[in-house]
């Protein structure tokens, strides 16, 4: 049987190891707004993550996400509902991964995957 501290130790590491997005759809208008998230472990040292995708022409540099203390990365941006989104994150402007918390991915014609935010 697993301890109260084992299941603490176990929770905080699932939840500082995982990506994450976030989705809140707004009632005023046609827009999602959806929080990204790279955990500490997934950053693997970088110290700038950029999300690239659909809502800003893939470039490498628009979106840069905020450092936060815990060594993970975040952003926040609004969205057009009723479509989907092919994004990746770029590490230190070199290294691209994909989100595990996406809707799906999909073949980018580059030899890789995308993800796939649906809103």
């Amino acid at each position: 049987m697993i301890t109260e501290k084992e299941n603490r130790f176990i929770f905080s590491y699932l939840k500082d190891s995982a990506m994450s997005i976030k989705k809140q759809i707004l009632k005023s208008k046609p827009v999602c707004k959806v929080s990204f998230k790279v955990s500490k472990e997934l950053a693997n040292g970088a110290t700038k993550v950029n999300v690239a995708g659909e809502f800003n022409h893939w470039s490498e540099t628009s979106d840069e996400m905020n450092a936060l203390k815990d060594g993970s990365f975040s952003l926040s941006m609004d969205l057009e509902t009723g479509r989907s989104y092919q994004f990746r994150y770029l590490l230190d402007g070199a290294t691209w991964i994909n989100d595990d918390a996406a809707d799906r991915y999909q073949d980018s014609g580059f030899n890789s995957q995308n993800s796939v935010i649906e809103l």
